[in-house]
């Protein structure tokens, strides 16, 4: 019996090893492990594969799933599961399935596919997925040596403006024998480009993504097999400085994070035809020199290359490095070895300017027509020693000039020097910037829009999701979302590009990451980040504000520090990911625990920080509201939000196996906060919260701490509020912007969330849009109030915009029971004023489209339910006669249906729907 089964198992993989066309129309694809495309050098031991299922034909589920796990690509092809076979699981999971296999070695390959089983009857399977092992344990980088030059050079700095010129290292090797397979394990720090025979290796810019060194540092790796030879070969990396040596050196240092100078550890692994092995490693062996090109990278102030420095061929065999110096051994930076497990930066997108105008004093100014961040690539004629000067700002002022108080004291220039060798084209390496306008000034020519290229830098994720409605405001918001969230990833989530901070604050993000997540295939981003908050936590448990903690800002608040909490229920809803709670739930925990016993006080939260930061002040020239009838109570802030991340923490009990242990903790504890609140804060004569802002009444109703028979009561005092008062416009900060959008549509008044959504007058998002921005600001009123408050890039007073347009408008949203999608709840707000959207998102099971139209009679809505997931969808009709389903009427359609109050509810398996509502 055993040996019939396996010879099934070989005919099925030798017919599905070929991409042949399934029958049905439907594949197997996206083969994923942990969520990422082939990656090489993972440091998990049970790593967790996911695959979706395409299909051209309606109603297909998954009913039974086997991965085949080999060593080799030939090994898998001949049908030798050496690794993991799982045999047939009756099961309709294919995302985060555990692998189960034999034990995975240091530096080894896995090639894997599935085969799946369908309600079709079909067994399916499309394409072949890798993923390697990394260097698992420490012992393995002993003998590899840290190395760098621990020095300034002749124009370098140490100072609040730092300069610091890039370190050039190279060593030329001998391989004596024919190559099977190689892979450079590399460490550089702050930033790397790593070469082979003088060909640049990867993609990636900008990498590795940024840690706090002294905690974890992340190596990447690279199959280098094709770029070997055998005989002599030249490995060759230049260093810059990144955050490891922090843009201002020996400036507050009781604030900012210093890690020293920049340095590598280096390993190549190379196994040979006749199976030996070699690590060639860094060491002392491995000449270095200052006296490169690349004379000064400094993140906040630009990057300045001479071309007359240029060191022709040094990263090729053969060239002669008499006069560099013997790299030296330096101290390790301290923090644990990873492999990096998210992807790098990349050029992603490139901008062709709009226009360039000369000034008064001679110089250019040049407008990409859009506020962008990375750098520009340049293409000039001229003399040896011409410099071009090039300042980047985002706005301008009255006169043309750039407009940079805003930039506080980062200086944002870029300079290149010619070689005076024809034409040169030149980009910076080290750097970026946030930008639309550039100031450019000696051109050794006219210049023309022709001698600049944009270069769109973030990590390299996939864009997920689209948008467009009958309302252009709301798609130029959704547009300057989408340029601002992207321009803001650099390896986490930062808050500006452009000016002197650039930081990854997490109050920014605490609702904002679930928004993105419709946009971006943020997973990885985000659990990364979340590893940042946790090697940041105290050991009493608190968290900063900041993580990485570049800048030591532990002030002990709950709105910033629970992104934590938020950003892991995200990871959960969004994608399924329950690894990261049973990950972070002991940490998270200790931070709740924490909390309570320094600052609970009569069961209230004492402590807040921020209060609802950028409240829309009541003149254009204020940054904060000085009004106190438009500032919220920090303490209820505080006490409600806690509240609301202890509901969190029960989910995540539960979730983790700790429930029985936890939840009646977190319950005892939110009572008491929603009796101290309600006790404290309800007027009982009013209806009204505190002093009645609209974030004081939201923020418990959006968390159930209103009693059940006064939440329309509560409600009716935010519409008054929105409506009456504030004339339809915003009247919240980051805090209860989170919340705002969503509540007024669950109660009731899709209308005004729609009012405040296409809103181009003062405070509101469209304000922004029609005064020309094409981000998302930082302050309600970000063209007037004070220039150095005022980033034009920012993306925490999005709220819960995004979330809103397509959960609430699109009709795309994850059902809580089933997270990452497996089941759909489809009930758009038809009734909010708009007349049609088209909307898109690519989940973890396939691509969701939900497009609507509608006029005085008729409602059409096509949507797209991705294979293996369900959808619960609401038509605003109780008649069964009024609606057709794919030009069949709903009672001969085969659809299941009920009557829920003024809806009608259909249960629609996968595939493509065209629903008609008279």
């Amino acid at each position: 019996m055993k040996k019939f089964f396996l010879q099934i198992t070989f005919i099925l993989i030798t017919l599905i090893s070929f991409p042949a066309k399934a029958q049905n129309n439907i594949d197997v694809i996206n083969l994923q492990c942990e969520m990422l495309d082939n990656p090489e050098g993972i440091d998990v031991l049970q790593p967790r594969l996911s695959w979706q299922i395409a299909a051209e034909v309606n109603d297909v589920q998954q009913t039974a799933y086997q991965i085949i796990a080999a060593s080799t690509l030939e090994n898998l092809n001949s049908g030798k599961a050496d690794l993991w076979d799982s045999r047939k699981v009756e099961s309709d999971e294919s995302l985060n399935i555990m692998y189960n296999g034999k034990k995975l070695n240091d530096r080894g390959n896995v090639f894997w596919k599935a085969i799946v089983w369908t309600n079709k009857g079909e067994i399916l399977s499309k394409d072949i997925a890798h993923f390697s092992i990394g260097i698992l344990n420490y012992a393995d980088w002993k003998s590899t040596r840290w190395i760098g030059y621990e020095k300034t050079s002749p124009g370098d700095s140490i100072s609040q403006y730092s300069r610091l010129s890039a370190r050039y290292l190279r060593k030329e090797i001998n391989l004596k024998k024919q190559i099977k397979s190689a892979k450079v394990y590399l460490m550089g720090l702050g930033m790397y480009e790593l070469y082979i025979n003088g060909t640049k290796i990867g993609n990636q810019v900008l990498a590795p993504v940024p840690t706090d060194y002294t905690k974890n540092i992340k190596y990447n790796v690279f199959d280098v097999t094709s770029q070997l030879k055998e005989g002599k070969n030249m490995l060759g990396t230049i260093l810059g400085n990144g955050r490891f040596f922090t843009m201002r050196q020996d400036y507050k240092p009781y604030k900012i994070k210093t890690f020293g100078y920049p340095k590598m550890a280096l390993q190549l692994f190379v196994e040979y035809t006749d199976g030996t092995k070699d690590i060639i490693r860094t060491d002392d062996s491995w000449k270095i020199t200052t006296n490169g090109p690349i004379v000064s990278n400094n993140e906040y102030d630009g990057e300045d290359y001479d071309a007359r420095r240029e060191l022709k061929g040094w990263n090729t065999i053969d060239y002669n490095d008499k006069n560099w110096l013997t790299a030296e051994y330096v101290q390790e930076p301290g923090g644990f070895y990873e492999a990096q497990m998210t992807p790098n930066m990349k050029i992603i997108d490139e901008v062709k300017p709009v226009s360039i105008k000369q000034t008064p004093k001679g110089t250019y100014i040049l407008d990409m027509g859009q506020n962008m961040v990375g750098w520009l690539q340049l293409k000039v004629k001229g003399k040896s020693g011409d410099t071009i000067k090039m300042k980047f700002a985002e706005s301008l002022q009255a006169d043309g000039s750039l407009y940079i108080e805003n930039l506080r004291d980062a200086r944002t220039t870029d300079h290149y020097i010619l070689k005076g060798e024809g034409e040169e084209i030149w980009e910076p390496t080290f750097i970026f910037h946030g930008f639309r306008f550039v100031e450019v000034s000696g051109f050794p020519t006219k210049p023309t829009v022709d001698n600049f290229v944009g270069k769109v830098v973030y990590d390299d994720i996939k864009t997920t999701g689209t948008f467009e409605s009958s309302d252009a405001t709301m798609n130029q918001i959704f547009k300057n979302a989408y340029w601002g969230i992207r321009g803001n990833y650099k390896g986490m989530p930062i808050d500006c590009p452009q000016r002197n901070e650039r930081q990854p604050w997490l109050g920014d993000r605490t609702t904002g990451a679930y928004g993105e997540s419709f946009l971006f295939d943020n997973q990885t981003l985000y659990a990364k980040w979340l590893d940042d908050i946790k090697n940041a936590q105290t050991a009493d448990g608190g968290i900063p504000d900041v993580a990485p903690a570049f800048w030591r800002y532990y002030g002990d608040n709950v709105t910033w520090p629970g992104t934590y909490i938020t950003v892991a229920d995200m990871l959960y809803q969004q994608f399924g990911d329950k690894k990261v709670i049973e990950k972070h739930y002991s940490s998270m925990k200790k931070w709740v625990v924490y909390m309570e016993q320094n600052y609970l006080v009569k069961d209230l939260m004492t402590k807040d920080k921020y209060g609802d930061w950028c409240v829309p002040p009541e003149s254009l020239e204020l940054i904060h509201a000085k009004d106190s009838a438009r500032t919220t109570n920090g303490e209820l802030i505080a006490s409600a939000f806690y509240y609301h991340l202890l509901q969190k923490m029960k989910k995540f009990a539960a979730l983790n196996g700790s429930g029985n242990e936890d939840i009646p903790y977190y319950e005892a504890l939110s009572q008491r906060i929603k009796l101290a609140f309600n006790a404290k804060f309800f007027n009982s004569k009013t209806n009204t919260y505190a002093n009645n802002t609209v974030t004081a009444n939201l923020l418990p109703l959006a968390f159930g701490m209103v009693p059940e028979n006064l939440q329309s009561k509560v409600f009716e005092n935010i519409v008054q509020e929105v409506e009456v008062t504030y004339k339809g416009h915003i009247s919240t900060g980051v805090i209860g912007t989170q919340f705002l959008m969503r509540t007024l549509s669950q109660f009731g008044r899709p209308d005004l969330s729609y009012k405040l959504a296409s809103n181009n007058t003062y405070p509101s998002w469209g304000y922004m849009a029609k005064n020309g921005a094409t981000t998302i600001w930082e302050l309600w009123n970000g063209n007037t109030a004070d220039p150095k408050m005022n980033s034009q890039n920012h993306v925490m007073l999005l709220g819960d915009l995004l979330i809103w347009y397509y959960e609430n408008i699109a009709g795309i949203r994850s059902n809580p029971e089933t997270p990452g999608f497996k089941q759909l709840i489809m009930k758009p707000d038809f009734n909010c004023g708009l007349t049609y959207v088209n909307a898109s998102c690519e989940s973890v099971h396939g691509l969701i489209k939900s497009s609507w139209k509608k006029n005085k009679n008729t409602l059409q809505w096509s949507i797209t339910i991705p294979a293996n997931t369900t959808a619960v969808v609401y038509l605003p009709s109780a008649a069964v006669s009024a609606i057709t389903v794919n030009n069949r009427k709903l009672d001969k359609s085969g659809v299941a249906y009920k009557t829920e109050k003024t809806n009608m509810v259909l249960t629609l398996p996968s595939g493509f729907y065209t629903l008609n509502v008279k």
